[in-house]
């Protein structure tokens, strides 16, 4: 061989169509209810029970409630959520309506579960109709990038 032969790279495959992932904020939600429930009796104000104190170097001392715990949860699966919408591939649509399903049930319960009236609750159904909004602006705007006028 010669020094000016060329070797391209085998032809890859877009990678638009990605695996399907159901919507993550089903964690939280199965979460909240599993230990909303089983452990704390239906009662919301069980959210507020601290798991952890630690002392700071303030002097101050830094507890961590089980709200608060369900909350970071809740917040990572938000962080993958988004992260999943910029995809733009078939099952992208069918994740998008799935997610709606999944804020659906975070409003039903919080409107209609006496243990789901807390403030924790509310917050993570808020995460559900960022996670719906957010993935359809996304979508949109990739699919609007993905399209050229000649």
């Amino acid at each position: 061989m010669s020094e000016s032969t060329v070797f391209l790279p085998p032809e890859r495959r877009s990678s638009r169509g990605g695996v399907f992932i159901p919507p993550l904020l089903l964690i939280p939600l199965i979460a909240y209810n599993f230990f909303g429930f089983l452990f704390m009796g239906g009662n919301p104000a069980g959210w507020s029970s601290e798991l952890l104190t630690i002392p700071m170097v303030s002097g101050v001392m830094w507890s961590l409630t089980a709200g608060d715990l369900m909350l970071v949860v809740g917040l990572i699966c938000l962080f993958f959520e988004v992260l999943k919408s910029t995809n733009t591939g078939r099952s992208s649509v069918v994740e998008h309506m799935l997610s709606t399903v999944v804020f659906i049930i975070f409003l039903i319960e919080f409107l209609l579960v006496g243990a789901a009236a807390s403030s924790v609750f509310f917050i993570l159904m808020m995460m559900a109709i960022v996670d719906v909004v957010a993935g359809f602006t996304v979508s949109i705007t990739g699919a609007g990038r993905d399209v050229s006028m000649n």
